[in-house]
């Protein structure tokens, strides 16, 4: 169930930044035992990699604050987040002890459909939330919103790994969030068309 958990936890994770949990389990993955990579994503401990990933983050940092630019890096980002979450899920050994199953081990795609939908949804809920931020706040809440997405991404990957039984507790609570957000923007919907 643990493993079920973190690899639930790192997609999430992903879907809010898609390069924070692929660092993170990278330098756990080379620096500790924490993390122990399958051995067809041993890359990812690499030093080059987790250099260009560090890059990708800091772009990714910088581009998430500035509203309208924000908009078009999600457009881009929706095929990134979701195969970040398929890795972080397929490359740890979540996938392949999901519930101490044999089939997960022979099907390693499995690992990877349940990363990429996770992260997609995430990502989903963070790309329709952050125009509404946008036009709300005449584009000041961008770095607000961005800077707790980040913040998240990190608790959650570290959660993922160190916590694992968290995540049902940090997930609960970004679905809450996600359904007051749609809760809000239906009503807002609902002034706009009313008659004054």
């Amino acid at each position: 169930m643990l493993a079920a958990l973190t690899g639930l936890g790192l997609s999430t994770a992903a879907g809010l930044n898609a390069y924070i949990p692929l660092l993170v389990v990278g330098l756990l993955a080379n620096l500790t035992d924490q993390v122990r990579l399958q051995p067809e994503f041993a890359w990812l401990a690499n030093g080059w990699v987790l250099a260009i990933v560090g890059v990708l983050l800091v772009a990714e940092f910088v581009l998430d604050k500035v509203p309208v630019v924000d908009s078009v890096n999600d457009m881009i980002q929706t095929v990134i987040r979701p195969l970040s979450g398929g890795v972080v899920f397929s490359a740890t050994e979540a996938a392949a002890r999901l519930d101490g199953s044999d089939w997960m081990t022979h099907n390693p795609w499995a690992g990877w459909v349940l990363g990429i939908g996770v992260a997609l949804a995430v990502h989903v809920m963070k790309a329709t939330a952050r125009p509404v931020v946008n036009a709300t706040t005449a584009g000041v809440g961008a770095p607000v919103v961005s800077t707790m997405e980040d913040v998240g991404s990190l608790a959650m990957a570290l959660v993922a790994i160190f916590l694992p039984v968290l995540v049902v507790i940090a997930v609960a609570v970004l679905a809450v969030f996600a359904w007051w957000t749609v809760r809000r923007l239906r009503r807002r919907r609902a002034l706009r068309r009313s008659p004054v």
